[in-house]
């Protein structure tokens, strides 16, 4: 025997259908608040419960008043709700640190291969080390450019699946390595080093050397976290 699904997820799981039919697409409006009540049998409240949910996990954009950007719109490329799950996983101990971060290593590891063997276009890549190399950025700012870069590696495989799962992954315990970043012996030397490991890890990539490109994104990514104070080396070899 089921339970019978809540309002709210009658709700979900009509959108969802209509979703996977065709029938909604990205960059589509959702039908008025009053005219999915009517149509699914449940109250207005729980439409608005369904779409708060909707807009939390980054599949809608909602924007009162009127006029052609009202409404509840489906968003194209959503991401944010891998970022937003894994934060509270995080946050609640339903994912340890270490698996975070060997998942990391995992992903990485195959976006470098796939990145050194298709001569895919690194420009964004390299416009962002760019970036980082302005001796005025704040360790917050640096360390918001270097998630981006990683993500942007991501995005030039082409696979936004991996991407937005690269994009939770960092972001889900970003604020713990940015809590232990005043902890860091020495920040400038510290910056120093993730910039020329950066370009290294760029380097291997362009001279088509796989190999090379995961051992390096590895020694990157082991050596960063165990100066955050997030997990022993231990947990992550």
């Amino acid at each position: 025997m089921t339970d019978t699904p809540r309002a709210w997820e009658t709700v979900l799981r009509s959108i969802e259908t209509d979703l996977l039919a065709g029938t909604l697409a990205p960059g589509d409006r959702l039908p008025p608040e009053r005219q999915l009540a009517a149509g699914l049998s449940v109250g207005r409240s729980s439409v608005r419960e369904a779409l708060r949910v909707l807009e939390v996990l980054g599949l809608i954009r909602t924007q009162t008043g009127s006029g052609p950007q009202a409404g509840a719109i489906i968003v194209a490329t959503p991401s944010g709700g891998m970022s937003a799950l894994m934060r509270f996983q995080v946050a609640a101990r339903g994912f340890a640190v270490r698996d975070v971060v060997a998942t990391r290593l995992l992903l990485e590891a195959a976006v470098v291969t796939e990145l050194a063997t298709s001569g895919a276009d690194l420009a964004a890549s390299t416009q962002l080390l760019d970036a980082m190399d302005s001796p005025s950025l704040t360790e917050a700012e640096f360390l918001a450019l270097d998630a981006q870069f990683h993500v942007s590696l991501a995005e030039a495989s082409g696979n936004e699946v991996v991407a937005a799962m690269m994009a939770g992954l960092r972001n889900s315990i970003e604020s713990y390595v940015l809590e232990a970043a005043p902890e860091w012996h020495s920040w400038p030397a510290t910056s120093e080093r993730l910039r020329r490991e950066h370009r290294s890890i760029l380097e291997a990539i362009r001279n088509t050397t796989a190999d090379l490109a995961r051992e390096r994104v590895r020694n990157h990514i082991t050596t960063y976290y165990s100066e955050s104070r997030l997990t022993p080396d231990s947990a992550i070899t």
